[in-house]
């Protein structure tokens, strides 16, 4: 089993189904991750209507933009280099990611009510309900079986994302010599069309991130790896939001 999520690995279940006959108590179970998404998610969203309030009205220290980002990004590397310390290590990153969109959410917002006017007061709750609906229609076409998780599907995603993944590397570090790519970051009609299959491909991570949960029940991987499932399926509705966000960015910028 293969996804493109880097907490989610093919080799994380090895040898559990060999301990089938346990009590579900100390195994992982979909439902228990679900919980577990529900408490990260509650945890993003207090941190984050707190900096959104604190960004809006002046106190957020700055700083922690940047702190709360690099946090974030090490805390996961360590929760992905480490999947047992997801107890302990999922809810700071919650925290911090919460934390972190919550106040880039709301300078970009007030950016573009600052350009463009009061009519885009509210985009990023936009995102917001679009991640939400992103996230409920996938689940929906998931369970019903539209579009099955196969091999084939895995390894075209897992392309993609790595695909995509090496893009956004190389155009960070032609950054640093002053190169940058205004054809796909702009708001003309071939960034928006950038920004919407972008969109599609975090999207589709949700697939694989419900196939990683349900193998995990399936083979009885220990309790702990609730935290982790959960976790993993937090990263990828981050990195969703935040290209929904872009996305609407560069509608605005369109009007």
């Amino acid at each position: 089993m293969a996804s493109s999520n880097p907490a989610f690995s093919q080799e994380i279940f090895k040898g559990y189904d060999q301990v089938y006959g346990v009590p579900r108590s100390t195994t992982m179970t979909v439902q228990g991750t679900v919980a577990k998404t529900f408490l990260l998610l509650a945890i993003l969203s207090a941190t984050a209507l707190w900096a959104w309030n604190t960004t809006a009205s002046g106190e957020f220290p700055m700083a922690l933009l940047g702190i709360s980002a690099i946090g974030g990004f090490i805390v996961a590397m360590i929760t992905i280099f480490r999947p047992t310390a997801a107890p302990w290590t999922a809810p700071i990153y919650a925290a911090l990611e919460g934390t972190f969109l919550g106040a880039l959410s709301q300078l970009i917002e007030a950016s573009l009510v600052f350009r463009r006017g009061e009519m885009f007061h509210g985009i990023a709750m936009q995102a917001v309900i679009l991640t939400c609906g992103v996230l409920f229609f996938m689940l929906f076409v998931y369970q019903t079986g539209l579009i099955r998780v196969t091999e084939k599907l895995k390894a075209g995603i897992v392309m993609a994302t790595g695909a995509l993944c090496l893009f956004y590397l190389v155009t960070m570090l032609l950054s640093l010599f002053g190169v940058g790519m205004p054809l796909v970051f702009s708001s003309s009609p071939w960034g928006i069309g950038f920004s919407v299959l972008v969109v599609g491909l975090a999207a589709f991570n949700l697939l694989l991130d419900f196939d990683f949960i349900e193998q995990g029940a399936y083979y009885q991987a220990p309790k702990s790896m609730e935290w982790y499932g959960a976790f993993g399926l937090i990263v990828t509705l981050v990195w969703l939001y935040l290209e929904i966000l872009r996305l609407l960015r560069k509608l605005a910028d369109q009007r």
